[in-house]
């Protein structure tokens, strides 16, 4: 399958791009930073920015489905990445006739997400980090939900919970709108990605992933994830 992976060069990208290609795909890495990604048979860098309708429509003709794993800091200001992005990658796909598509959310985006046992994070971590430091970012995940749950695309929000670094796929778990536990590592959620594209069974339902064998250090995700990068 030829697969259009939109923010390729993030950190979750990355991870996207190399496990599909491993798993015998073309990736088609859309990006504005191709400089680190290296070049290999399966993979052809399209460089655009994903808010930018004539550029996504440029970088996805030709493909199968379009996976985006894009990315934003936390701001005290408006966020418009994820909605922007979603407007141009869903149009351009419907003029392209590609049908299928899996985008990054958060388990924030479910309004009754409340991990079962997990009393400090929901109590002090969640109110102070994702309700507050996050509150911009999450809004415009919500409308970015928005926006592809009005096509008629064959789409599936991926809802992923506290992404951390790890070095492999481990043990992961998924379920319907959102999954019950705190932390997922990129690497089992591009791995739940490139399942959820062969096995489709949650298309028109979102897909909640958590990783279940290992943990992060909390003090480094929240610094990583929440303020040093996205």
């Amino acid at each position: 399958m030829r697969i259009a992976v939109v923010g390729a060069n993030g950190p979750t990208g990355r991870h996207l791009t190399d496990q599909a290609i491993a798993a015998g795909h073309e990736v088609v890495a859309v990006t504005r930073r191709p400089g680190s990604l290296t070049p290999r048979p399966a993979l052809t860098v399209a460089v655009a920015d994903a808010t930018d309708p004539a550029a996504v429509d440029a970088a996805i003709g030709g493909t199968d489905a379009v996976l985006s794993a894009l990315g934003a800091r936390f701001s005290k200001e408006a966020v418009t990445t994820y909605s922007a992005s979603a407007k141009a990658i869903t149009e351009a796909m419907a003029g392209h006739g590609i049908k299928r598509l899996l985008a990054v959310s958060s388990s924030i985006a479910d309004p009754n997400w409340r991990p079962a046992g997990a009393h400090f994070f929901n109590h002090v971590l969640d109110p102070l980090v994702n309700r507050r430091l996050g509150r911009t970012l999450h809004e415009d995940m919500r409308r970015m939900e928005a926006v592809i749950r009005e096509t008629d695309l064959d789409w599936t929000l991926v809802r992923p919970s506290g992404l951390f670094e790890h070095s492999v796929v481990t043990d992961y778990h998924t379920a319907d709108t959102s999954a019950d536990g705190v932390f997922t590592a990129r690497t089992d959620l591009a791995a739940s990605m490139l399942r959820e594209l062969e096995e489709r069974e949650y298309v028109h339902r979102a897909m909640g992933v958590i990783t279940t064998a290992v943990k992060p250090n909390i003090a480094k995700l929240i610094w990583n994830e929440g303020v040093k990068k996205k």
